[in-house]
């Protein structure tokens, strides 16, 4: 992100998996953490644009480490990139484990979000 440590700066998300988002080797599925990415990196998207945005790219994606069934990951997410109509969203996940006292980097990506007007259609962001 931009250097903060993960205790320095404040989730935009923070969730428990259960285990039904555990698949046949004990982790938790990729599409579960890449939807828990989605909704955070689509509220900073929605802050920043100031109304709807749509997610249209993952621009890079990365898994680090698996997640664990008992872990809660925290979601960071800040603006690394902004367009005409476009966000470019970076976004971190954190494993705590052990009851807290480990940290793991699990994943990240850079997310795209484009504002969108009441039909739907691409809009120029805000000043």
């Amino acid at each position: 992100m931009t250097g903060q440590s993960a205790a320095r700066r404040d989730p935009i998300l923070r969730v428990m998996p259960s285990p039904g988002d555990i698949n046949s080797n004990g982790h938790i599925f990729g599409g579960w953490v890449l939807s828990q990415m989605d909704i955070a990196g689509g509220i900073v998207a929605h802050r920043e644009a100031q109304g709807a945005t749509a997610t249209v790219a993952i621009d890079s994606m990365a898994f680090i480490a698996p997640i664990l069934l008992r872990d809660v990951i925290s979601v960071y997410a800040e603006v690394e990139r902004r367009g005409r109509t476009s966000l470019g969203i970076r976004i971190e996940v954190i494993a705590t484990r052990d009851r807290g006292a480990t940290e793991v980097k699990v994943t990240e990506g850079l997310f795209t979000f484009v504002a969108l007007d009441e039909n739907h259609r691409p809009r120029l962001l805000p000043a």
